[in-house]
């Protein structure tokens, strides 16, 4: 046999000494014929390998690529690699790129987030989320946007009356650091109305103060007013008296303290000391009338009606005497402007009728047409001038017509005056068709010579 013949497993076995037990076939001889060579007196070995380490199963279920196992290839990458261990794969990072430390995360991950409560979240949507609350911020007003506010909603507090309606209006604004406008402009929109509506803006005054104003807030906008009174003496000549009681009410309503008009003299006169500037005379009008109402005796308490009783809280009487004066005043000096205005300084205008009743009835007691034409002009001027409505025009008609009877008995011939003088009213288009048609005639009697047989028809 050849020294490059592989060796099969049936390999002679030597002796210590070197000598051959049998052949290769395995049959034994001593004859020295059958003694073979010296290459076929090495020792033959077992071919030593090393043993292999049982495979895992995930090991056995990755095929091999190119005749090599795939988990030869897993073992021989470093650790930290963090492309696939597989045989699968380009290269990619593992997991799709959704693995590991400092990765942006599979791509299209981000939309299957959900519970994104942080509102700077580019993904936060307000409407996937379950609980959450929404809170309005208003921009704070400039000083015109004030002005454009506040007075239409102080202008409609002065026709209903309504304080609280005017706190939830003014709360819903954001005036930041102009609060104290809302007493400014208040109190300056009231010193061309007349009492009743001063009555009503020191009552808004008062309880705004701690809901909405504050003490220094009120303090701001009374020194505010002080401080632009002589413009405000231009259109109103008693601004500063006015203004004054004002003063003296809001002291007494706890909302300015009683040493207001004692420190702003002395801020006053600070002033002018450091920087030359002293106090108006309307400022010092204004303050000597507030100085008064407060020391005279029992001020705290007589300036809750500073401002008089006006409009509708007069008794009824009271009006109806003011009324029949009027119309005296009027028939001796012919004045309609006057009559108007005192008309309109009495401030009940649900109470108008009362005057076209007084009216008519003077027509037919006097039974004068020069009253009749002075009555006619002063009706006629008052609803042109929209002061008398056509609603109060013809109540006050209505109830001449239903007190005709009672009239009559003073004046027999009250129903022909009233028949004359609601055809000039008409005619002057101060009445309309419907109460014209409503006046009540008065049938005549009926003689002899109309063919009654002499006797009178009852």
């Amino acid at each position: 046999m050849a020294s490059g013949d592989v060796l099969s497993p049936e390999v002679e076995v030597f002796q210590q000494n070197g000598e051959v037990e049998g052949d290769v076939d395995g049959n034994f001889s001593d004859s020295p014929a059958a003694s073979p060579n010296l290459n076929d007196l090495r020792p033959k070995l077992k071919a030593k390998r090393r043993a292999k380490r049982s495979p895992s199963k995930e090991e056995q279920q990755l095929p091999s690529t190119n005749g090599v196992n795939a988990s030869q290839l897993s073992r021989s990458k470093p650790r930290y690699d963090r492309k696939s261990r597989t045989a699968y794969g380009r290269g990619l990072p593992k997991k799709g790129g959704a693995g590991g430390k400092g990765v942006w995360g599979k791509p299209g991950c981000e939309l299957d987030i959900d519970g994104v409560i942080d509102e700077k979240d580019p993904n936060y949507d307000s409407d996937a989320q379950g609980n959450y609350e929404l809170e309005t911020i208003a921009p704070e007003l400039t000083p015109e946007e004030v002005e454009k506010t506040i007075k239409p909603v102080i202008q409609e507090y002065f026709e209903h009356g309504d304080t609280s309606e005017v706190a939830v209006t003014l709360g819903e604004l954001n005036l930041g650091h102009k609060k104290h406008e809302i007493a400014t402009h208040a109190v300056s929109m009231a010193l061309d109305k007349h009492d009743s509506h001063r009555e009503m803006t020191s009552r808004l005054i008062s309880d705004l103060y701690g809901n909405i104003l504050t003490h220094r807030e009120m303090a701001a906008a009374f020194d505010s007013i002080l401080d632009d009174l002589s413009d405000l003496t231009l259109d109103t000549p008693d601004a500063p008296h006015v203004v004054g009681s004002f003063i003296a009410r809001a002291v007494a309503d706890d909302v300015l303290p009683p040493k207001y008009v004692t420190n702003y003299k002395l801020s006053g006169d600070s002033k002018q000391a450091s920087e030359g500037s002293s106090l108006t005379q309307e400022m010092i009008a204004a303050l000597d009338r507030a100085h008064v109402l407060l020391s005279m005796k029992h001020g705290m308490v007589r300036l809750d009606n500073v401002w008089g009783v006006g409009g509708g809280q007069r008794p009824v009487k009271y009006l109806i005497k003011k009324m029949n004066m009027l119309l005296r005043e009027y028939l001796s000096s012919r004045d309609i402007q006057e009559a108007t205005r005192c008309l309109q300084e009495l401030e009940v205008p649900h109470f108008h009728h009362e005057l076209v009743y007084e009216a008519v009835v003077t027509v037919l007691e006097a039974g004068s047409e020069q009253v009749g034409t002075a009555i006619l002009m002063l009706l006629k001027s008052l609803a042109d001038a929209i002061i008398l409505t056509v609603d109060q025009m013809d109540r006050g008609f209505d109830r001449v017509f239903e007190s005709m009877p009672d009239i009559v008995l003073d004046v027999p011939n009250a129903h022909t005056i009233l028949e004359r003088f609601s055809e000039e009213c008409f005619n002057k288009r101060v009445i309309t068709n419907r109460t014209k048609a409503k006046v009540p005639i008065r049938a005549r009697k009926r003689f002899v010579s109309e063919g009654d047989g002499g006797r009178i028809k009852e």
